[in-house]
């Protein structure tokens, strides 16, 4: 099976879902992962759990066609793609009414932070919405360059290694629009500002502001080289492979722009980078036991930068006030501080600016896009993963705990939960065996009995005294003695070991005190609200003069208060997981290394996972939420199930034949095995829908078609206004357009321009200058007039053959007007420069309404139309011959058919008086039921948009089915328009005024649905123009013969071949009859029989 982003004939490689392995150990799953990572599939499935493997290169399916192909596809009718649980995230969110989150965990360098752009860019494009939405989606987008560039930093382990944690809620509104977000950001590694290790960088955006600055940029800040600056060349790497650090500064700028942050504030933050730069090269020498700075020269550009004073700086950073009590008294004395404390004191400025400036960026973000009251949500969990190091400092720690609490969620949810709930609900189930890692989160954050890690961290450091020196070894023995009995801890000389689910992780404990307190000291807080801007004054927004009562915030109780409110949010969704696994520790693609990959398959529990995903069930739903979904597929469950809800979900299986070993009843829930016994439910689902849905198209398209041609009649009518009678038979006929079905007419279409649209085309009658009748198709485009005709090739292997050709071409610039009677027939004269064409058409009316307006809009002028019943056009010339003109005179008459008389250069016309000239088209009054659209009565099997396709193979009496170029006997054609029904005020349509009216409206077989409909509107008002007459007791006696085949159009119709005998029933005056053949009654056009 090849996959859809692959060409043709690609073999499997390994199984979708890890499910469906034969063996299921360890080393199955690491190779089945092998065997799809070496051939580009980096995503496989347990369940509706997805792993994910970085390939370290960008993958060919994340195009908009993926986008297209996985939206509201089932999750396995395509492969598995991070596309696929994203868009199931998303219906499930809409249709469940429930927030959604997803979870990616998995070691630093798996690829957590792309799967996180990749979510939010398919939700950006598959959600919908206006200039608004498209702006909160626009922050949410432009959100990721710019906390990558202050958050993300090259490791050894990761080129862009998340250095802090962040849940990002994508809000939207009960449609499904993206209207709102907020971002909830943890433990920036604030320690990496002043230090790195070996072949690690510093944040992103100290090296793109050194490559990206333009030249007045880096003279303002005073940018130089990085191996100027002591806060960048400690570990001597400055490039990262595949980043292009001048062209991401432009995408961070660009960024902070879509958010809103002003041109000024940009400013002042890329100063604040500069400033921290310099501020780390100011270094201190020792001086009788204190520390001094060693050039004074380095204190002007970051003063400078900062907005603050030099001297001041300098004694900030050399000197601290402390307050001491003594006898209720408070004394504020000066201390100077030694080399060693000055150091700390710069160092501890330059982290708290940076971190302020993250803060204040993760805020813009989320004023921007904040959302007053809170309807669903997606939560994205992006943060930091799991990560060994050589040295192994604080932040690990902090980081490592982080991680094993989302173990700990996975483990609850998917492993614990599950088999929990299975035997609450009474479902047969054999326990499967599991490492839960409660014991060690339990082991970090414990109270009491015993006190975790970080109680006992917190105690040391509420007893420490200024830097406290001797403070780490006092943490280790007292750890050693609270938890040194804990199967998961050990202690060495320089620390203490961890055995977190993912491995040993040995921490370095020199630092750990210092960076727990995370105390910026009041003097450096005093400086920073000195300073000239205000921005810089807004990001230290403390009041020094309040009492600070209890122990003051560590970093460790508050990234424990942090990760526990986030697992309570989290607990709030429904989840979805992405596993996120690392190959190799090269980044090179298709390296893979076995060792490493099983390690990973084993911490994560994908073993675990799949046995209890095996023996389980793919789906389980309280009875109550199961039948409102799937409530539309029976009768009896919609729109709600009377009885038990147990008995309501039976009803429901049982109506998809799904077998018994596919589900299991619980005391409240349905639990579903496989996915694809899912699937089919959900197909049923979807078509019930869709056919709903088309009906309700089908209606709308309906409605809308008939204003639309309504209103074309009546401006067509507005035309002929107080100029020209009006025929009965026409006034209230719908528009078509193409009478002539050129879709299907290729020989007719190649006179045409390619893709030239048509708005008319129709069979008409030219009258030459000895006035003989000859065919043309006529042709309106927004362009001009096409005259189409026939003629028998004279020459070559075609000879005798007829063929289309063009008689004429008629541009709208050279059309000077048209002429017509003031008498109710079909005749126009269209008056051209070099001569005129005198033509008949039934559908004049539509004609000159549409000639007149593409004519306005091609010449910018309304077209000259004149009413006379004398007549006169000019004729073509021919020969020796002079053109010279003819006259048409119309003169009153009887009858409703047109009589003529040529007579030398005068053609007679003769005709009966038509409806008065200051008629009206008769609107619909009735919106309700299925009322007939009245269809010109030429409809049949052949036509196209309810034109007549004449054949040419017989020829009916009448002339327009006459062979091209012969002249005939003027007749009336079979293609005159029917009036709409109950459009004649006959004595019976009033008879049946008041009672039976809304017979014609029933479906088939619902006939109590109609009885109820008509007792509870009681009395109607008249029926609907297009109504049917009302269906009249079987009738012995008159019969007609069929003129003309017809197909019937509805299913009160009847169909009939030419020369049929019909028995008739009923004449309406409407024009529709009503009779019997082969045994089915039903309605026909009169015009198309004759009575026998």
């Amino acid at each position: 099976m090849a996959y859809h982003w692959q060409s043709q004939n690609v073999k499997q490689c390994g199984v979708d879902d890890m499910v469906l392995l034969s063996k299921i150990t360890e080393d199955a799953i690491a190779e089945n992962l092998k065997k799809r990572y070496m051939d580009d599939y980096i995503f496989t499935y347990i369940g509706s759990v997805l792993i994910s493997v970085n390939p370290f290169k960008q993958m060919p399916y994340f195009t908009d066609r993926e986008v297209e192909i996985y939206q509201g596809a089932a999750q396995y009718e395509n492969p598995p793609h991070v596309y696929a649980l994203t868009d199931n995230m998303y219906r499930n969110m809409l249709i469940d009414g429930e927030n959604q989150c997803v979870i990616i965990s998995g070691e630093s360098g798996a690829g957590k932070t792309v799967a996180a752009k990749y979510i939010m860019g398919y939700v950006s494009k598959v959600s919908g919405g206006g200039p608004k939405v498209q702006h909160v989606k626009d922050i949410i987008l432009q959100s990721n360059p710019l906390l990558e560039a202050f958050g993300n930093a090259k490791t050894v382990r990761n080129n862009n290694s998340s250095r802090f944690g962040k849940y990002f809620e994508i809000q939207f509104s009960r449609g499904g629009e993206p209207d709102g977000g907020k971002i909830s950001n943890f433990l920036l590694e604030k320690s990496r500002v002043v230090n790195q290790n070996e072949n690690e960088r510093n944040f992103h955006i100290y090296y793109q502001v050194i490559e990206g600055a333009n030249a007045q940029q880096k003279e303002a800040l005073g940018i130089m080289t990085p191996d100027y600056y002591c806060y960048l060349n400690q570990s001597g790497t400055y490039k990262v492979d595949g980043t292009n650090d001048s062209k991401d500064f432009q995408e961070t700028m660009e960024a902070m722009g879509v958010i809103g942050i002003s041109q000024d504030i940009q400013a002042q933050v890329l100063q604040i980078i500069g400033g921290i730069l310099h501020l780390g090269n100011i270094t201190f020498i020792e001086a009788g036991n204190y520390g001094q700075v060693e050039s004074t020269d380095l204190l002007a550009f970051p003063a400078y930068l900062l907005g603050i004073d030099p001297n001041r700086l300098q004694n900030k950073l050399t000197s601290r006030q402390m307050d001491t009590k003594c006898g209720g008294k408070s004394e504020c004395i000066n201390v100077t501080l030694n080399q060693e404390q000055a150091t700390y004191t710069r160092d501890a400025l330059a982290k708290a600016l940076y971190t302020r400036l993250f803060d204040y960026l993760v805020e813009a973000i989320n004023n921007a896009i904040e959302k007053p009251n809170e309807e669903y949500s997606i939560g994205v969990l992006d943060i930091y993963g799991f990560e060994i190091f050589q040295r192994n400092g604080f932040e690990q720690f902090c980081i490592n705990f982080v991680n094993e609490k989302l173990q700990q969620i996975f483990i609850e949810l998917t492993l614990k939960a599950e088999q929990e709930e299975y035997v609450q609900e009474g479902i047969k189930w054999t326990p499967i065996e599991y490492f839960n890692n409660k014991i060690v989160c339990d082991l970090i954050e414990n109270k009491l009995n015993p006190p975790g890690v970080m109680s006992v961290l917190d105690d040391v450091c509420a007893t420490m005294h200024a830097k406290g020196e001797g403070a780490d070894g006092t943490l280790l023995q007292k750890l050693q003695a609270s938890v040194g009995t804990h199967e998961h801890f050990n202690s060495w000389n320089a620390g203490f070991v961890i055995h977190h689910y993912a491995g040993k992780v040995s921490y370095d404990i020199n630092g750990f005190c210092e960076r727990n307190r995370d105390v910026l000291f009041n003097d450096l807080i005093e400086l920073m609200q000195s300073s000239v801007h205000n921005f810089i004054r807004s990001l230290f927004p403390d009041n020094l003069n309040s009492e600070k009562k209890g122990r003051p915030t560590t970093a460790s109780s508050k990234i424990k208060k942090q990760s526990n409110d986030l697992v309570k949010t989290l607990m709030k969704c429904t989840p979805q997981y992405i596993r996120c696994i690392k190959p190799n520790e090269t980044k090179r693609p298709k390296d893979w290394e076995d060792s490493r990959a099983k390690h990973q398959v084993e911490y994560l529990g994908l073993r675990e996972n799949i046995r209890v995903r095996r023996a389980g069930f793919a789906y389980r739903r309280v009875f109550n939420k199961f039948l409102q979904r799937y409530a539309i597929l029976t009768a009896e469950t919609w729109p709600c199930w009377r009885g038990p809800e147990q008995q309501g979900v039976l009803h429901l299986l049982r109506s998809v034949n799904m077998d018994n070993d596919q589900y299991q009843m619980g005391r409240t829930k349905i639990f579903v095995k496989n996915p694809e016994s899912l699937f089919l439910l959900e197909e049923m689902r979807e078509r019930k829908f869709d056919t709903f849905a088309r009906l309700i198209q089908k209606a709308w398209r309906k409605y809308i078609s008939r204003k639309k041609y309504e209103q074309m009649r009546e401006e067509a009518s507005d035309i002929l206004y107080n100029s020209k009678e009006r025929r009965r038979n026409s006034i209230n006929r719908n528009f078509v357009g193409d009478y002539l079905g050129l879709e299907q007419r290729p020989e007719l279409r190649q006179f045409l321009a390619k893709r030239e649209r048509v708005d008319f085309a129709d069979s008409v009658t030219k009258f030459d200058r000895r006035f003989k009748t000859i065919k043309r198709d006529l042709i309106l485009t927004p362009k001009c007039i096409y005259l189409i005709g026939r003629e028998k090739v004279k020459k070559g292997p075609e000879k005798g053959q007829i063929r289309e050709v063009l008689k004429r071409k008629l541009e709208f610039e050279s059309i000077s007007g048209v002429s017509l009677s003031t008498r109710q027939d079909d005749f126009f004269i269209v008056h051209e420069a070099d001569y005129d064409s005198l033509l008949e058409s039934n559908f004049k009316t539509e004609f000159l309404s549409l000639l007149c307006k593409r004519y306005e809009e091609r010449t910018s002028r309304k077209l000259s139309l004149s009413f006379n019943d004398k007549l006169e056009f000019r004729v073509k010339k021919e020969g020796w011959g002079g053109g010279g003109s003819r006259l048409v005179l119309f003169q009153r008459g009887q009858g409703d058919l047109p009589q003529i008389k040529p007579g030398g250069k005068t053609l007679t016309v003769t005709v009966g008086d038509g409806m008065p000239k200051t008629s009206k088209p008769t609107r619909k009054t009735q919106s309700h039921g299925r009322g007939r659209q009245s269809q010109p009565a030429s409809r049949g099997k052949d036509h196209q948009n309810g034109a007549a396709q004449f054949s040419r193979g017989r020829a009916p009496p009448t002339p327009s089915d006459a062979t091209y170029s012969t002249p005939n006997k003027y007749g009336p054609p079979p293609s005159t328009a029917l009036p709409k029904l109950g459009s004649q005020k006959s004595r019976r349509a009033q008879a049946h005024q008041q009672r039976g009216n809304l017979d014609f409206l029933k479906v088939p077989d619902q006939g109590i649905s109609g009885k109820r409909r008509q007792s509870s509107v009681g009395q109607r008002p008249p029926p609907a123009p297009s109504s049917h007459p009302k269906v009249q007791q079987r009738p012995q006696g008159p019969r007609c013969r069929a003129l003309y085949q017809y197909i019937g159009q509805d299913t009160d119709e009847i169909s009939f071949e030419a020369n049929d005998t019909i028995d008739l029933i009923n004449e309406d005056p409407s024009g529709w009859w009503r009779g019997r053949i082969r045994g089915k009654e039903g309605l026909f056009p009169g015009n198309y029989a004759e009575k026998i």
